[in-house]
């Protein structure tokens, strides 16, 4: 019973997601008059996935053979008042389509796999799910894009993922793939849409061209400020799927979203994104992904901390050792005393920061060796950052280095919005 209790508090919490978190903490100043009660503002109303809108796309699935891509995150949320139906707060999207008898014939995973226990670029094999008996065809594993075979004799794709909106989480480069066979296979595509946990700013160096990856696939900001329902509309519009062509597009919005509403992820989008801080850092940290200093990987605290055996161990006083544990199964710096930052207690970013790299380059013992400078401008989009953090610029002349293209990107991004 304690653990129901606790379990109706978690649910409760989530169902008030997106309240306004601005209020001043006691002892804080504020220039505000003191208001009464009824002056106070009434709760925002909750943010509702477009999955939980089941009577907008329910009627366009009936009678169709569909395909969906899926993973942990695809889920239909419950209420308090529906907590005691049920151990977990949500239905799987899966399981409730099987249960309106909607004709399922495939499920595509992204990284990380159907259930989100795969190890960051680990290849996940096809297989067959032990619950529903449908196959579950790997978009990580021999092929990222589906095959017109695999496409054959689908009606449809149904696309509901949990993105994060970094450029480098590969979701995106999933969502575009996939758009691309639809288009190629004359299938239509319904996104189901999700809030960005990043999604209030916009920063980072645009992807250039030369450096088209799938850590980035579009000529986007490392922190593009869009839902994914949002950029699906941007990728068709912009004519930047392969050879130009557009898909059939539907995108089922969320309700009662705005960018700059904070939301709370209530399932982990990836092994190694464990929470809210996380998320939030990611941006910031993921950029140490192309070099060799560890992330957290290997930790219970991934993307809120950072360090190595080679960084000078006289400037910090925060040191741990990377294991191998769930998402990591070889961790940079595995077994070693990693010298570094504990970042777990960082306020919400509103931008990306540069300084924690510039910290550990600043203070790395094997210089020479910090970047592993193929990973790195996969990341950063550009060869450019590199050159700009070796040669010391300051972060204020770097990402006024960004500002030209980003601008740019805003006057695109612009026409695709379908929220404040």
């Amino acid at each position: 019973m304690a653990f129901l209790s606790s379990f109706k508090s978690t649910v409760f919490l989530w169902v008030l997601i997106g309240a306004s978190c601005g209020n001043p903490t006691k002892g804080q100043k504020t220039n505000e008059e003191p208001t009464s009660s009824a002056q106070k503002a009434a709760p925002q109303a909750p943010i509702i996935v477009a999955a939980n809108n089941t009577a907008a796309y329910l009627p366009l699935l009936e009678g169709k053979k569909i395909g969906i891509v899926a993973n942990q995150t695809s889920v239909i949320f419950k209420y308090p008042k529906d907590v005691e139906e049920s151990i977990k707060p949500y239905t799987h999207l899966v399981d409730s389509l099987l249960l309106h008898h909607i004709t399922i014939k495939k499920v595509f995973a992204p990284e990380h796999g159907f259930r989100g226990r795969a190890d960051a670029g680990e290849k996940v094999k096809d297989e067959v799910d032990a619950k529903t008996g449908l196959p579950l065809l790997s978009l990580h594993g021999k092929n990222r894009k589906p095959t017109a075979e695999q496409l054959q004799g689908l009606d449809l794709i149904l696309f509901d993922i949990q993105d994060v909106g970094v450029r480098f989480y590969t979701y995106i480069a999933t969502l575009q793939l996939v758009m691309e066979a639809c288009a190629e296979n004359n299938i239509p595509m319904i996104v189901l849409d999700r809030p960005n946990p990043n999604g209030h700013y916009i920063d980072g160096p645009t992807m250039e061209e030369a450096h088209t990856n799938f850590l980035g696939m579009t000529p986007i900001p490392l922190v593009y400020g869009m839902t994914i329902g949002e950029y699906a509309k941007m990728l068709n519009g912009e004519g930047w799927l392969a050879n130009a062509k557009t898909v059939d597009l539907t995108v089922i919005p969320l309700k009662n979203y705005s960018h700059t509403r904070s939301y709370h992820l209530p399932i982990r989008p990836s092994p190694n994104l464990p929470n809210d801080i996380a998320i939030n850092l990611y941006p910031s940290l993921g950029l140490f992904e192309g070099t060799t200093v560890n992330a957290g990987r290997g930790t219970e605290q991934q993307f809120q901390r950072y360090g190595a055996s080679f960084l000078d161990s006289l400037k910090y006083d925060f040191t741990y050792t990377p294991k191998p544990n769930f998402g990591s199964k070889y961790p940079k710096e595995e077994g070693k005393r990693a010298y570094g930052k504990d970042l777990s207690q960082t306020p919400k970013m509103n931008e990306i920061s540069l300084a924690w790299i510039q910290d550990a380059y600043e203070n790395s013992t094997k210089r020479d060796a910090f970047f592993k400078t193929a990973g790195f401008t996969r990341h950063a989009g550009t060869t450019k950052l590199q050159q700009q953090l070796e040669e010391g610029l300051s972060e204020a002349a770097i990402k006024a280095s960004w500002q030209e293209d980003i601008n740019a990107f805003k006057v695109i991004r612009a026409k695709y919005l379908l929220y404040d």
